[in-house]
């Protein structure tokens, strides 16, 4: 793990009541609409004016605002920024710091937290604990400590934010609304996964208990490896796990790996969810580059468990079921599936459930494709061009946005989330890998 903290001002101070965080998101607000102000005043007298100043301007006030006030907006932030089809690249830009980069909390606020939490301190527990986080993020941050000769991560959730994940996400939605370009229903369907997912999150004593779990149940994937997690020195706020030595994808990636060590990193990758999603039923839903460390010994290294989507076992059949290139099912029973994942409803014309069905089975189609064949070069930049220009047709389609109701199991979001996480970062890898999965998904 290296220290991406360096050069950002700790925070005193964050805002914990409801009154103080609706205020930051208040002027946030004030700061938006007058951005958007000065953008059409300046359009009055440019008419060929872009709006690419004003998503800087946004994306600027809006990240500044979230950064201070870490937690669920934050992540939301950090996730929207993954789904790279749906942001202007100004935003994409900035919310990706959520990953890596937030203003670290200062040390009083971590001793007070280990004194709440653990009844003790820092330096109490361990030999040597790193006074300025190593790595801050949405949730939390990460020192470094040591105890007899041993290295360990220690996780610190910031102050406040369990407490305010509902009231967040309510605050949030404005711009998150402007931001996604979804229908109301839509996002409501969105919001409500999204509170659950995060809620489970902001719980560290889960956390542990799943990293355990599903560490236990992959050890065996070749090119894995997992950190020992302490529960002994870890609580409801504070996860103290082994530290992991090495390189992030980016990093690693600069050192100019030869393809062979790319595509065993990208098959470790592939085989760690196909297990998870295909045998565990339970996967770990948040396949950001942070995530993942390229140990020296060429392993790579999963450090995170906070977010988990346990997959109900009627979704994963007839969503898997949909992945299948040859689709040899009756039409009775395809409507069917398509009623039950919620891509169309009784409350559809004919007309619209004819459409929603073939714009469904061609993103599925798309989705599935590496499922398709033996291997799959990921490098191919074609694939990914086809991707992101559905998901610009989607955006501006206007079926889906003058839809009475939300497309689409609420379960869906994060699995598509995982999918389009895993396809990015074999992208980054270059990654040609052999696509492993259960004998009822092979051709």
């Amino acid at each position: 793990m290296s220290n991406k903290s360096d050069n950002l001002k700790e925070q005193e101070h964050i805002p914990t009541s409801k009154v103080q965080r609706a205020t930051k998101f208040f002027k946030t607000g004030a700061k938006v609409g007058g951005n958007y102000v000065k953008h059409y005043a300046k359009k009055m007298v440019n008419p060929n004016l872009t709006k690419e100043d004003l998503h800087t301007s946004n994306a600027e006030d809006i990240y500044s605002s979230l950064s201070e006030l870490k937690g669920s907006a934050l992540k939301v932030a950090q996730m929207m920024s993954m789904d790279k089809n749906i942001l202007p690249r100004a935003y994409q830009d900035k919310f990706m710091m959520a990953q890596y980069s937030a203003p670290p909390l200062s040390y009083p606020l971590v001793v007070r937290t280990f004194q709440k939490s653990l009844n003790t301190t820092p330096e109490a527990l361990f030999d040597s604990f790193t006074k300025s986080a190593v790595n801050a993020a949405s949730m939390g941050q990460v020192h470094q400590a040591e105890k007899n000769g041993k290295k360990y991560a220690v996780k610190i959730q910031y102050p406040g934010v369990a407490e305010s994940v509902s009231s967040d996400l309510k605050m949030v939605r404005p711009f998150a609304y402007r931001l996604l370009n979804m229908n109301e229903k839509e996002l409501d369907h969105y919001m409500e996964e999204v509170e659950e997912r995060l809620l489970e999150e902001t719980d560290y004593v889960l956390e542990v208990e799943r990293s355990e779990e599903i560490s236990q149940a992959c050890s065996e994937i070749p090119d894995l490896d997992f950190p020992t997690y302490y529960p002994e020195w870890s609580s409801d706020r504070i996860i103290t796990m082994d530290w992991i030595e090495g390189k992030h994808i980016k990093e690693w990636l600069l050192t100019d790996p030869s393809q062979e060590e790319r595509n065993r990193i990208g098959q470790a990758l592939w085989d760690f969810y196909n297990h998870q999603i295909h045998n565990l039923k339970k996967v770990h839903a948040d396949p950001h580059p942070g995530n993942f460390i390229i140990q020296k010994n060429g392993k790579l290294g999963i450090i995170d468990f906070g977010c988990v989507k346990v997959i109900p076992e009627d979704f994963y059949h007839g969503y898997f079921s949909l992945i299948k290139s040859d689709l040899l099912i009756k039409e009775e029973e395809l409507d069917k599936i398509f009623f039950d994942l919620g891509f169309i409803s009784d409350k559809d014309t004919v007309d619209e459930q004819k459409y929603f069905k073939g714009a469904f089975r061609s993103m599925i189609s798309l989705l599935g494709r590496p499922f398709h064949s033996e291997t799959f070069d990921f490098a191919d930049e074609s694939y990914f061009m086809e991707i992101f220009e559905m998901g610009d047709k989607i955006g501006n389609d206007k079926m889906f946005k003058k839809s009475r109701q939300a497309r689409g199991s609420r379960h869906g979001l994060y699995i598509n989330r995982t999918y389009f996480g895993i396809y990015n970062l074999l992208h980054q890898l270059g990654a040609n890998i052999i696509t492993t999965k259960p004998e009822w998904l092979k051709i």
